[in-house]
């Protein structure tokens, strides 16, 4: 070896500023990235309870601002008729006429009522109910709640002693509480106008036959097992949504990634939730 590349080192570390750490290597930053993506979820699992535990504490604290409850209502259940409704008449009449045209195969098309009323009570309407309002109303609500963080209105808050999550957090959590399970009553209702209309008039189901096999099979127990799950799929996605919004940072694209995050976290948290409560209630699954 040269002696001109036995110094080529030595001028490197000489033109290194006293004190900096050398340059980590590709596997170093390779390993941190990784450590970094095993440990996110546990992170923000952490955060989300963190959010929680003070969402529940300042809602029994005075004072109760039932105003900004009944406008954070309004904002998310009156808001999503529309599009809740919208969604249960084609999820009702798609599923009656999938259903009419294969129970035709062996001759149970009179059971069409009763299977999408039993579907309808126990899973879709709580489901596609909880999707719809997390993509209208979470994405609002952590927008909202993202601008007034990065735009330091919240520290104002704090400034005038007044508690941001009694404030902010806790009317949008428990109005989602109280009216997805409204909202899925709705889909219920319009769901099974649109299987009815489809069934009875465009594929020549009876009518009475279609109604009374839809009482005889769909009681109150599986109408409240749908209302269990779209209680507490309404809590988690205003929890989720103000969680990702309180905590948002980094300016007008922050907020665009808090909103991302709470969309897509709300959907997995619906779904994962949705088998978790069916096993409970089943007493199977888990």
């Amino acid at each position: 070896m040269t002696s001109e590349s036995k110094a080529a080192p030595r001028d490197a570390d000489a033109n290194q500023a006293p004190g900096e750490s050398p340059a980590p290597s590709v596997v170093d930053r390779l390993a941190d990235g990784l450590f970094q993506l095993v440990l996110s979820p546990f992170v923000e699992i952490g955060a989300l309870f963190t959010v929680l535990w003070q969402t529940l504490v300042q809602a029994v604290r005075p004072p109760y601002r039932v105003r900004l409850l009944l406008a954070s209502a309004e904002f998310i259940g009156v808001g999503s008729i529309f599009l809740v409704s919208l969604t249960a008449f084609f999820i009702g009449a798609v599923l009656s006429l999938q259903l009419v045209d294969g129970f035709r195969d062996f001759g149970a098309q009179s059971q069409t009522g009763a299977v999408v009323g039993l579907g309808m009570a126990r899973e879709l309407a709580p489901v596609f109910t909880a999707l719809m309002v997390s993509s209208r109303a979470g994405s609002a609500i952590t927008t909202e709640l993202g601008s007034m963080r990065v735009s330091s209105q919240i520290d104002a808050l704090v400034t005038m002693a007044v508690n941001p999550i009694q404030y902010l957090v806790v009317p949008r959590v428990l109005a989602g509480l109280v009216t997805v399970p409204i909202l899925t009553l709705v889909f219920d209702v319009v769901g099974m106008f649109g299987a009815y209309l489809v069934g009875v008039h465009l594929m020549g189901l009876d009518p009475g036959v279609f109604m009374e096999r839809m009482r005889w099979l769909v009681d109150w127990d599986d109408v409240r097992q749908g209302l269990i799950k779209a209680a507490i799929f309404g809590f988690t996605i205003a929890l989720v949504a103000c969680r990702q919004g309180f905590h948002a940072s980094g300016g007008a694209a922050g907020v665009g990634q808090a909103t991302n995050r709470s969309v897509v976290q709300n959907a997995i948290a619906i779904l994962a939730l949705d088998y978790v409560v069916t096993a409970v209630v089943i007493g199977q699954g888990l």
